[in-house]
């Protein structure tokens, strides 16, 4: 402890007496925290923001749809075009055929105006939903309540609506029991979300509305592509998703009676696909941030080893002092190491105080959680201290090796 105090007080004895050479140095350790600790803060939040997203679609849920969500080998495209799509008949028979599925559930979606007097949200999100939805997607009702089983059977016209929704439309109404306009037709409003934030993935309840699809399917032509139809089935606890898309894959095979020589006509995705998908971006962003930063590092250390040779000279004749007083080669070299990772030290919390205040600031002005977590504080701070280990290494090993007859003659 008193090594490292006195390394400490010398530090700051030579902050003051070269502000500027010292400044100069540890700028490039505090814009090296600051380019990897801010790159892995970044890809941290989206990381969790897009797990967040895509955990809401359901982790055990397997999506039969007629496009997969990713392209491999040479499979031309017209054969994914010369698909059909998926419809509510085929989910029907998937619920009585399955035995691996906790719940099934046909929905699709399109944009409409949805209207509320003189006011109006155009282009908003419609899920066309049947049973079952509440079962395998994540979502919370703040207001009112969910669409009964009744309702969904029936295909009575309600609906449930999104917070932003609610707040655009209605302002300080209740929304609960009115009628809002979709399209062309009226449906009574019976719950509102709970809200969500933004959802990288696009999923997010703040700004959809959704309806039973035994209501839509009388009134337009969920046959066509752009409602983008799935099947979406939940595997029962304890089975595997493989073991459920074995199932799902022969069930379809037999709805479509597709033989066994010929080549399957629908996909089964799931959300595992997206995080890969991702996973790949973030090795890549991470990457970069380490060889951004890396320089920057670099020239940082470079720095600092400059500053403790020019503080091991100025020095010189103080050390032959105190090695004749009795001081030992090994507090010598602790002195001046303890002094260079100090200010090693100071340059990295220099640069995560700095990607605090940045993320603090950002938070304010987007809804986007990023936050500065332990583990990058920890790494920023761990780089910041073997820098300051390799970058006094070699000085303090010279100022302990001095001969202190000859360093009290300089």
């Amino acid at each position: 402890m008193h090594i490292a105090m006195e390394g400490f007080l010398f530090a700051l004895d030579s902050l003051r007496s070269n502000k500027l050479r010292t400044f100069l140095s540890l700028l490039g350790i505090t814009i090296g925290i600051f380019a990897i600790i801010t790159v892995f803060t970044i890809t941290d939040s989206l990381n969790r923001n897009i797990r967040s997203s895509i955990a809401s679609l359901g982790e055990n849920v397997v999506f039969v749809q007629k496009w997969p969500w990713a392209f491999g080998g040479d499979y031309p495209w017209w054969k994914y075009m010369n698909r059909p799509i998926v419809s509510v008949k085929e989910a029907e028979e998937l619920k009585h055929r399955l035995r691996l599925a906790e719940a099934v559930c046909f929905n699709a979606s399109g944009a409409w105006p949805v209207r509320f007097k003189g006011n109006a949200v155009e282009n908003t999100e419609v899920v066309m939903i049947g049973k079952d939805y509440d079962k395998v997607r994540t979502f919370e009702i703040g207001d009112g309540r969910y669409l009964s089983e009744g309702e969904l059977s029936s295909g009575k016209a309600v609906c449930v609506i999104g917070s932003n929704i609610a707040e655009n439309l209605f302002e300080s109404v209740d929304p609960i029991g009115r009628e809002v306009t979709v399209g062309n037709r009226r449906l009574r409003v019976v719950g509102v979300f709970a809200p969500e934030g933004t959802s990288i993935v696009g999923n997010s309840t703040d700004d959809q509305l959704i309806c039973p699809v035994n209501l839509a399917r009388n009134i337009v032509d969920l046959r066509k592509e752009r409602f983008n139809p799935s099947i979406l089935v939940k595997a029962r606890e304890g089975i595997s998703n493989d073991e459920l898309k074995g199932e799902i894959a022969g069930a379809m095979r037999s709805i479509r009676r597709i033989t066994p020589s010929q080549e399957e006509n629908f996909a089964l995705n799931e959300t595992n696909l997206l995080t890969q998908g991702f996973e790949g971006l973030f090795v890549i962003i991470a990457l970069a941030g380490w060889i951004i930063g890396g320089f920057s590092i670099l020239v940082g250390g470079f720095g600092i080893a400059n500053i403790m040779f020019v503080t091991v000279k100025e020095r010189t004749s103080q050390i032959g002092i105190q090695k004749a007083l009795g001081a030992r080669n090994s507090f010598i070299l602790l002195q001046f190491l303890s002094e260079s990772v100090l200010l090693s030290l100071s340059g990295g919390m220099l640069g995560l105080a700095i990607i605090f205040m940045g993320a603090w600031v950002t938070g304010k002005f987007i809804d986007f959680d990023i936050a500065l977590r332990w583990n990058n504080i920890g790494l920023g701070l761990g780089i910041s201290f073997v820098i300051g280990v390799i970058s006094g290494l070699f000085p303090s090993l010279m100022a302990a090796r001095l001969d202190p007859v000859e360093a009290m003659r300089k």
